[in-house]
């Protein structure tokens, strides 16, 4: 189930906020407020396995064996296996063999469910070519079996790892509700797509929220804006990047291959942005509060600024929990250089079991390592754009590596789109056949809200309403709230209409 589809929409949703909010009542008038609240956080658990459950079915398991050996981890890590007290241990300070060994545990048993589900079968396809490359096929596995990838595995998988970590740091304090702690883990908003959500996060917000009027509103605008993004934008330039993609090296000109990767740069930034943004709206109206996962990245002018912007969750999790652990900047500037490799390996490494993810992830990470040499210094003696121009040549292509299903398709692309490919043969379809009025209206659209154009325009208006006196400002306040009340109808409208339509409604990140 997917957040932009109409079981979820006009079925699921509607049906769990329903019943959440009557339970949610006594919270809200003080009547068994602690009860009351851990029977929400009850019904949210159970809403979200059901909602996992209607897609990965038996699958679930995964999700189950993980919540309950981090719950017990955190436990032992605590000491709250050996008396009632559940405390937070001092940051800094000795940790016990037994603390050591649960964290090991959960470190340990989290990255072997990710690893076996996830990279099983690229591992045994990389085995068996290097086989055959060394011309030993009688050594090949063959006829084994195939692993399907749970979803969202990656997201929950280093959301768990968060908690114990954190547990052990003495950043947080461990719980003893397994029901609090299941439903951090998988509580449907942020499960299958992120963001990222820390333990120390929410921890507060699990036992002790409200839910208000001005909260659930702006819930509903946040959703709506993001199904926007996915429905509107992102669904419809996808069918031109993947048809582009797919064309043979012989028929893809050059303004053909430009168009297919501007199209790809908007719908993957509509599309994951999109679907965090729903997630952010949906927290809202269920009392919780996320932290925002994108930040207008295409307006960076490097690409260290790109990864400060883009999926932040993630980037700051391999931040908190890889690149200081191994060191940071904080040594040499030959240790520094190699754990930025090593943190971008693993980056384009948790993006799939893939050579194109892992290329690209290294490419990122040259690009970082340059900039810290001469590249960031000789942007910043520039005017701001030529940088804006650099970091968006330098993500362009790096989308490419990363839609390609090999690193030589990828390369034909390259070149394509700087005119250095041969033409085997003449181009199908010109650059008219894919822009269709929906396509250019989709282009524009991406191109525009990519930048901070509706929080500038916000800006002004509130500027505007500052300057007026109390009944001016009382009928903008009033036309403003109007106006948006329409915008966000039409814009759920038109998303009802295309999804009933059955157009193209693919997710890049489900697959991660």
């Amino acid at each position: 189930m997917v957040f932009s589809s109409i079981v979820f929409l006009f079925l699921f949703l509607p049906v769990v906020l329903g019943v959440y909010h009557l339970l949610f009542l006594p919270v809200t008038i003080g009547f068994g407020r602690r009860f009351w609240l851990h029977s929400c956080n009850l019904l949210l658990l159970l809403a979200s396995l059901v909602f996992y459950f209607w897609g990965e079915q038996f699958l679930i398991w995964i999700i189950i064996v993980t919540v309950l050996i981090d719950y017990l981890c955190g436990l032992v890590m605590s000491g709250a296996l050996k008396g009632p007290d559940v405390r937070q241990l001092e940051p800094g300070g000795p940790r016990s063999f037994w603390q050591k060994f649960a964290l090991v545990v959960s470190i340990f048993s989290n990255l072997a469910l990710l690893g076996f589900f996830k990279y099983f079968n690229f591992g045994i396809d990389s085995f068996n070519n290097l086989m055959e490359f060394l011309g030993a096929q009688s050594m090949q596995l063959k006829g084994l079996f195939r692993v399907t990838l749970p979803l969202g595995i990656s997201f929950y998988i280093f959301q768990a790892m968060s908690y114990t970590i954190d547990v052990y740091r003495g950043h947080v304090r461990a719980t003893r509700n397994l029901i609090d702690f299941a439903c951090y883990v998988t509580m449907f908003p942020q499960l299958v797509a992120g963001p990222i959500v820390r333990y120390s996060d929410i921890a507060e917000q699990l036992v002790s929220r409200t839910v208000s009027k001005e909260r659930f509103v702006s819930g509903i605008s946040r959703f709506v804006v993001g199904l926007g993004k996915k429905v509107l934008v992102a669904n419809t330039v996808s069918t031109v990047a993947e048809e582009i993609f797919t064309l043979p090296k012989g028929q893809l000109t050059t303004s053909v291959a430009w168009l297919g990767v501007v199209a790809y740069t908007i719908q993957i930034y509509f599309d994951f942005s999109g679907y965090s943004d729903m997630a952010i709206g949906l927290g809202r109206m269920f009392g919780f509060e996320y932290k925002e996962n994108f930040n207008y990245p295409y307006i960076s002018a490097s690409v260290r600024e790109f990864w400060r912007r883009w999926h932040i969750s993630l980037s700051t999790w391999f931040r908190d929990y890889l690149y200081f652990p191994l060191g940071g900047s904080r040594g040499s500037e030959a240790r520094t250089y190699f754990n930025l490799i090593i943190v971008f390996f693993l980056c384009g490494l948790w993006h799939g079991a893939s050579r194109t993810f892992v290329i690209w992830g290294l490419y990122h990470g040259l690009f970082l390592v340059l900039e810290r040499l001469f590249l960031g210094k000789f942007f910043e003696d520039k005017h701001r754009m030529i940088g804006h121009i650099y970091t968006l040549l330098v993500v362009m292509c790096g989308w490419v590596i990363f839609a390609s299903d090999t690193f030589s398709g990828a390369l034909g692309y390259l070149a394509a789109m700087f005119g250095l490919a041969a033409k085997a043969e003449p181009a199908a379809y010109d650059l008219s056949w894919y822009l269709s009025r929906d396509v250019r209206l989709a282009v524009l659209a991406g191109v525009i809200f990519s930048m901070p154009v509706l929080p500038a325009l916000a800006e002004k208006w509130r500027e505007l309403i500052d300057g007026c006196s109390d009944k001016p400002a009382t009928f903008l306040r009033l036309s403003f709230s109007f106006f948006r009340m329409v915008i966000l109808s039409v814009i759920m409208l038109l998303c009802a209409m295309f999804l009933s339509a059955g157009t193209h409604n693919p997710f890049i990140y489900f697959r991660f």
